[in-house]
């Protein structure tokens, strides 16, 4: 293989890798700042307290991280100032690698978010991937000087337009919700269904006797085994959804959601709620007394924050607590609406897109 041959196949793809993991974040902003903010929350515990400082601005670093990604991949694809480019993905690439070795040493961060929700990757695994692509980035640093000096100008042209396009996506998948769901409660899944196994676990108990280990795939019940360790077998087989639970000071109202028609508004953090929608809901809440409809707030918050809301909205409804993780997993706005069947979830809404009582009835026909 020739030189050139080598360094544009290298281009394609680390480009196209760059291009690929920007364009699955550009899908999501919201869910890449939320994994920015588990960053900052372990540097500043682990490093340096300054990096709490950072987390409000978690948002936009995020759209800056996915948007460059993006441009710089196309600019490599299609020879845009090459020198520049190359050492901008080599300092993306160090820094990345640098978040996905300490995720994997240390396990603070169990999922990188490399690539969003749409390919789940172990903090070794990621860790790996980047090394790999550290290596390539680096033969093209090595070989810099043999990369084309110049591109034709309708390539700056799309450079350009690709970094515009791209914000705008951002943007308005921020404004909206994503507009591909890959996580576990998207439209369509059946919530209690996905919390229960879709085969039997299989396992593998490992034992000691006499000295020697033993696989079984039973628990001995007869003396003289030492338990050693135990393997799942099949874990394709585990529930998609292990952690949803909503509850309150009566109890857990979890099996309550999934009976009947269920409008669910949920938020994140109510501290930093948006308030801008709050009177649209609240016609919306209105308008739905008479229906066949259960209207639900769930938070992550304690009791009595919950109940102060619901009291100065004027909400006579069920309000809820829930873990912090599921209700972002659930719901990138905050607030925002899911509509649950059954358990099945039918329709999620950000809360710039509040729909009104026909639209919620309709759909539950």
């Amino acid at each position: 293989m020739s030189k050139q041959l080598f360094l544009w196949v290298l281009r394609i793809v680390v480009g196209g890798l760059f291009v690929f993991s920007g364009l699955i974040k550009i899908n999501d902003p919201v869910g890449t700042a939320i994994k920015l903010e588990e960053y900052f929350g372990v540097f500043s515990s682990d490093i340096a307290p300054f990096f709490d400082l950072l987390k409000p601005y978690a948002l936009p670093l995020s759209v800056f991280l996915v948007v460059s990604e993006v441009i710089l991949g196309v600019m490599l694809l299609f020879g845009v100032r090459l020198k520049a480019t190359i050492w901008a993905l080599a300092s993306m690439i160090l820094f990345f690698t640098f978040l996905t070795f300490y995720s994997a040493y240390f396990n603070k961060v169990t999922d990188c978010g490399c690539f969003g929700d749409a390919i789940k990757l172990t903090p070794w695994q990621s860790f790996y991937k980047d090394v790999i692509l550290l290596v390539l980035i680096s033969f093209l640093v090595f070989f810099r000087n043999d990369l084309p000096k110049k591109s034709p100008r309708w390539t700056i042209y799309l450079a350009l337009g690709c970094a515009v396009i791209s914000l705008g996506l951002a943007i308005y998948a921020i404004q909206n919700l994503p507009f591909i769901d890959f996580r576990a409660y998207k439209e369509g899944v059946n919530i209690p269904v996905n919390m229960q196994p879709s085969a039997p676990l299989e396992h593998t108990y490992v034992m000691k006797k006499e000295g020697k280990l033993v696989y079984l795939d039973q628990y001995p019940s007869e003396e003289g085994y030492e338990f050693v360790e135990m393997t799942l077998n099949n874990p394709e087989a585990l529930p998609k959804i292990s952690d949803f639970a909503a509850w309150n000071s009566e109890g857990d109202h979890s099996e309550f959601l999934f009976q009947g028609n269920k409008v669910i508004i949920l938020s994140y953090n109510l501290g930093k709620m948006n308030d801008s929608h709050l009177s649209e809901m609240g016609e919306l809440i209105t308008s739905l007394k008479s229906a066949p409809v259960d209207i639900v707030f769930m938070a992550a918050a304690d009791e009595k924050e919950i109940d102060a809301l619901l009291k100065k909205q004027g909400w006579s409804i069920l309000g809820l607590q829930a873990d912090a993780t599921v209700v972002k997993t659930i719901m990138r706005a905050n607030p925002g609406i899911m509509l649950l069947k059954n358990g099945v979830v039918i329709q999620k809404y950000h809360h710039n897109n509040t729909p009104d009582v026909e639209e919620v009835i309709d759909l539950f026909l």
